[in-house]
């Protein structure tokens, strides 16, 4: 197989115009006037971008965000998310969908040196979850491949729902030859594999027991450990840097009326599909015991990510959005007990851009890549940001 070609990131648009005057060639903190070449006459250092191809925006931080040294932007247009971190610090892998549209696929994407967007996945069917191995040379994700050659038509449903595709099996390519091979395969939802920072285990979300539960495996997709075994959804996890828990989202039940949304859940389940409408953050020691929940909010609370130190959670949540529905979704910090809870991102547009989520930091913990609406665009465009860390 040969992997597809490389692609530009984006042209710079309307919001991108708009920075060229002044964010493009802003100098760091040392301060500086820029020249008309880009450079700095007083010889202030310039600020390099974390990730080749990543342009300036710090005209997009809101206020409030005092987190945010300095934000840059890697693309723009169409729904890009779930970026994710190398074991160098230097590039990031991503789902990438050139529009809004539903039948159009994620697809899976790398950055390169050169700055362009290099596209990992075959074309075929549509993916989920990439993530790098820990040589930095192979790149994981979650495909419908063998069983869809174009995107996958999603049924009728009641409501807001993930689509938990059967056919979905996880994979690895090779990202100097292309090759790529089958790495966990059973009929039935296998996705949404990350690895640990150790680079010893991999963990992943499966359908193999009957419910939708966290499994582990070594590199080679061997040794699965079967990690949860609580009714509904577990899912969406990461490894703590030092190997010894998980954190991941999983369903909430309204007290008093777990056997009716229990019925409901297995009701969707059996559709091969799952509501997110009501998750809280939870952690678990990666052989599955001690179980803890983190969050108590309310609402639908995702993509948690465990802070440098591991002494924190960073994870998206519109428990604050009073409104119906609740849309808005923002990133927020707390403690391993749930307390301390530091709202990090503060955007609330019109309707259809709402969104900020998908919070990973870099190893070293300077910075940290998330998905956002903030920015000129469509609607529902959904791009990829990276923020330099401010403790």
């Amino acid at each position: 197989m040969t992997l597809p070609a490389s692609r530009p990131i984006r042209p710079l648009g309307l919001t991108g115009l708009l920075m060229t005057a002044g964010a493009l060639v802003s100098c760091a903190a040392t301060g500086g006037t820029p020249d008309a070449e880009g450079g700095s006459p007083d010889g202030a250092v310039q600020l390099e971008p974390p990730v080749p191809g990543a342009v300036l925006a710090n005209d997009l931080i809101q206020p409030g965000e005092t987190r945010f040294k300095n934000l840059w932007r890697l693309t723009f247009g169409g729904q890009n998310a779930e970026a994710y971190w190398n074991y160098a610090d230097d590039g990031l892998s991503l789902q990438l969908r050139e529009t809004n549209d539903r039948d159009d696929c994620d697809q899976i994407f790398v950055t390169s040196p050169s700055g362009d967007l290099r596209q990992v996945s075959t074309g075929r069917g549509v993916t989920t979850c990439a993530f790098y191995m820990p040589d930095d040379q192979h790149v994981l994700y979650a495909s419908t491949q063998s069983g869809h050659v174009a995107c996958p038509v999603k049924p009728p449903s009641e409501g807001y729902t993930w689509m938990l595709w059967p056919d979905y099996e996880i994979y690895v390519t090779d990202l100097k030859t292309g090759e790529e091979k089958t790495l966990i395969s059973e009929y039935g939802y296998d996705a949404e594999a990350t690895v640990s920072p150790l680079g010893d285990r991999i963990v992943f979300t499966s359908t193999r027991s009957g419910d939708l539960e966290l499994w582990t495996c070594d590199l080679e997709g061997n040794d699965l450990v079967q990690v949860t075994d609580a009714p509904g959804y577990d899912g969406g996890a990461f490894f703590s840097h030092d190997g010894d828990r998980l954190v991941f989202r999983a369903t909430a039940w309204t007290p008093g009326k777990e056997a009716e949304e229990q019925q409901r859940y297995r009701e969707d389940l059996d559709r091969w599909q799952v509501r997110p409408n009501s998750m809280e953050i939870f952690t678990v020691a990666a052989d599955g015991s001690d179980r803890q929940q983190i969050t108590t909010l309310g609402g639908a609370n995702f993509a948690p990510y465990f802070t440098p130190d591991d002494q924190q959670i960073i994870f998206a949540t519109n428990h604050h959005d009073t409104s119906t529905p609740s849309v808005n979704f923002d990133i927020f910090l707390c403690d391993l007990d749930g307390g301390s809870l530091e709202q990090v991102t503060h955007f609330d547009g019109p309707p259809g851009k709402k969104f900020d989520g998908f919070p990973m930091f870099s190893r070293d913990g300077r910075y940290l890549a998330f998905a956002s609406n903030r920015g000129a665009g469509s609607p529902g465009d959904t791009d990829v940001f990276i923020a330099e860390w401010a403790d």
